[in-house]
């Protein structure tokens, strides 16, 4: 086992180092314009309508118009909020997201301006830390920017968005485990080296099931997407931002969904190496050279496409069913998982066994409970026995701002209502007179 970085850095230069950073920011940049575009393409064929088609060749160009248009935009700042943070929030949340990258493989060991150097901008013995670090300080965006806005909604949007994120970041670092101790490094270019034969995505598969899962609720996306539900919360945390403010937690969003991609290829999906039989030409030929990107970029796009596909067939849970699933569900299955895999790697101290057919026969049982938990219906409550009890009238502004009524509280009756109760009978009445009169005149004139 290998505990240290794989990649060699020796040979590198600092402006070697700048033109990988400003690669990595040019590529994601890029990429959240294609992905957005995708997104909007797919989601038209699965609901058989056309997506975009005016702006360029097969309207390619929508994203860069979308962008233009949140640039150039007017910017509004709400007089509630507290401006220094309010500003500051959608700041953190993108650069903690344009951090990832740093550490994630592209490919391996190439010529750049005659300067050997690994298609990575940096390595660590504990990258995997660092990228689940980065990703924990994100929230801080979140949920500053729901409190500074100073409305209800974002606050409620930014308390939710901070919940969730503790509890899948719970399950997705749980799942991750098992990683480190069948790879026996946290380095992501260790991690990449010791799926030579065999992807960790077989092997640990219900870490596998159990990331992709957590993934989606860590992004915010569709079926897991509470912060920002747009049927309760208007937009969650981004309700009162416009321009480029909004426009920053918009790329945010995109950038953490390759993020997440990103580290489900390098750490399960084999990261740049190409899928067998391709791997087995030539003694590995498409593995060498410039050829890993490709095969890195095809990985990465097929996760994003189980997003985009998530999106256009799965409805929004409940809050209730979103944290049942993160808490009663996830993070057990994967703590029984990590145990098994640690007893695994204890059992081969001492005897000869495979570690892979051993893991799978363990694994597979498990994806099968997983499902199970996941698909079995939802317990309905009983039948009270005494009926229904009489609804608590609230006051909703009695701490000055609006508060909507939990279940069994409404709201006292609208003065406006009453006064048109009682309007309502004299207009009812004046209206139906003459109807009356006429009627009896022309049963007379018939008569």
């Amino acid at each position: 086992m290998n505990h240290g970085v794989v990649a060699d850095f020796s040979q590198e230069t600092w402006w070697i180092s700048v033109i990988k950073a400003v690669a990595i920011l040019v590529f994601l940049l890029l990429s959240v314009l294609i992905a957005i575009w995708a997104e909007r393409r797919v989601l038209a064929r699965m609901q058989i309508r056309p997506g975009p088609n005016v702006h360029g060749p097969f309207g390619l160009l929508q994203s860069l118009a979308d962008a233009m248009k949140l640039l150039l935009k007017e910017d509004l700042t709400v007089k509630a909020a507290d401006k220094f943070v309010y500003v500051l929030a959608p700041l953190i949340t993108v650069f903690a997201s344009l951090l990832v990258f740093a550490v994630i493989p592209f490919g391996p060991e190439v010529s750049v301006f005659g300067v050997v150097t690994p298609l990575q901008l940096t390595d660590l013995p504990v990258s995997v830390l660092y990228i689940l670090a980065v990703t924990s300080f994100g929230v801080y965006g979140i949920m500053l920017g729901g409190w500074a806005s100073g409305s209800t909604y974002p606050l409620l949007g930014s308390v939710r968005g901070t919940a969730q994120v503790i509890s899948y970041e719970l399950a997705m670092g749980l799942s991750l485990v098992s990683v480190f101790i069948v790879s026996g490094s946290m380095s992501t270019s260790a991690i990449v080296e010791s799926q030579q034969g065999f992807w960790w995505a077989v092997a640990l598969l219900p870490a596998f099931a159990v990331y992709l899962v957590s993934m989606v609720g860590e992004t915010n996306r569709l079926p897991f997407d509470l912060p920002e539900a747009e049927g309760e919360l208007v937009a969650g945390h981004m309700t009162e931002y416009s321009s480029m403010k909004f426009a920053w937690f918009f790329l945010a969003e995109y950038i953490n969904m390759f993020n997440v991609a990103a580290v489900a290829t390098t750490l399960f999906l084999g990261g740049w190496r190409a899928p067998w039989p391709i791997s087995a030409i030539n003694d590995g030929m498409f593995n060498e050279g410039w050829w890993p990107v490709l095969w890195f970029l095809a990985k990465l796009w097929l996760v994003m496409f189980f997003f985009f596909w998530l999106r256009g067939t799965l409805l929004r849970f409940r809050y209730d069913q979103f944290m049942n699933i993160g808490w009663k569900v996830l993070i057990p299955i994967a703590l029984v998982w990590l145990v098994a895999v640690a007893g695994v790697q204890a059992v081969r101290q001492f005897a000869d066994v495979d570690l892979r057919t051993t893991l799978m026969w363990i694994g597979i049982p498990l994806v099968v409970v997983l499902a199970l938990l996941l698909l079995w219906p939802e317990k309905k409550a009983p039948p009270e026995a005494a009926g229904p009890s009489e609804p608590e009238e609230i006051d909703a502004f009695a701490e000055g701002f609006p508060v909507p009524p939990l279940p069994g509280q409404v709201l006292p009756p609208s003065p406006r209502r009453a006064v048109l109760s009682v309007t309502a009978p004299a207009a009812t009445a004046t209206t139906t007179t003459p109807t009356a009169t006429t009627t009896s005149d022309e049963e007379a004139s018939d008569g």
